[in-house]
């Protein structure tokens, strides 16, 4: 099941379920209207239905709590920034005004020079648990999406920790859609590739992950409690660098969908004082 947040002509935001085209020639890709949140239980298909060219999709969830990501989970990644690989997974946090959705534009700071793109698997956490053993993480997953972990790598650098580099407005565009019917092991051998204006800059495979999905989650659930709606992003394949205002990044998944956003420069972005 693909289950997508969207606008209709500007209304609150609603969920549906995506229906993809098996020909689109008679059978045009669909967006099926149920009410309620699918987080927090059962939904109940309303019986409308829209073209997905009709409707704006958003970032299919906006986590209530946390997100959580995960660090040079690639060997090769880690090397081609001279980092060595670390043996337990590495942590940091991102805020949830850091996510957008697809299309939404990624605003590149002043203070920035080097804006870089980090195409990524995201596991969306369906139920509140904490102290997950490995066998039963399936149990806690709600689904999978697709991220960009946007980081602003000089400030990465300079900062010696990772919260401005990475938390940003803008600086997670989630989607298209959350995909709920992987298998775990499904999960875990997705073909995961970025382009840049249309060139290839980043091939990886998720089964390269040194710490696995099943880790990752019971990992970050030993300290703290996890609940319906955190993200977990778990970790770039090599081939990372520089987007710049004007470009266009895409992550594609195999099996869950491609996410796209423009760049575009944030000098112009109103402080407080210029917006009160």
């Amino acid at each position: 099941m693909r289950i997508a947040r969207y606008s209709l002509d500007g209304q609150d935001p609603s969920f549906g379920i995506v229906e993809l085209a098996v020909d689109e020639g008679e059978h045009p890709q669909t967006i099926a209207a149920i009410s309620g949140d699918p987080l927090a239980g059962a939904v109940k298909y309303t019986g409308e239905r829209h073209g997905l060219d009709e409707v704006r999709l958003l970032a299919p969830v906006i986590p209530r709590s946390k997100i959580v990501g995960i660090g040079r989970n690639y060997a090769d990644h880690a090397r081609e920034l001279g980092n060595d690989v670390p043996q337990t997974p590495l942590v940091f946090l991102k805020p949830n005004t850091s996510v957008i959705g697809p299309g939404d534009p990624v605003i590149k700071p002043v203070q920035t020079n080097e804006l870089h793109y980090e195409g990524e698997l995201a596991v969306v956490i369906g139920r509140i648990c904490r102290q997950v053993p490995r066998s039963r993480v399936p149990e806690v997953i709600f689904g999978y999406t697709v991220a960009n972990d946007v980081t602003a790598r000089d400030l990465q650098r300079s900062d010696g920790q990772w919260t401005r580099a990475k938390g940003w407005d803008s600086f997670c565009p989630l989607g298209p859609w959350i995909v709920s019917h992987l298998e775990p092991g499904e999960a875990a051998r997705l073909h995961i590739t970025t382009t840049l204006d249309g060139t290839v800059r980043q091939q990886g495979i998720t089964s390269q992950m040194i710490h696995p999905i099943d880790e990752l989650v019971s990992f970050v659930s030993e300290f703290t409690t996890l609940l319906p709606g955190d993200v977990i992003l778990t970790g770039t394949p090599a081939g990372v660098g520089p987007m710049r205002p004007g470009q266009q990044v895409c992550v594609e998944i195999e099996s869950i969908g491609s996410l796209t956003n423009p760049v575009i420069d944030g000098a112009a972005d109103l402080g407080f004082d210029e917006a009160r």
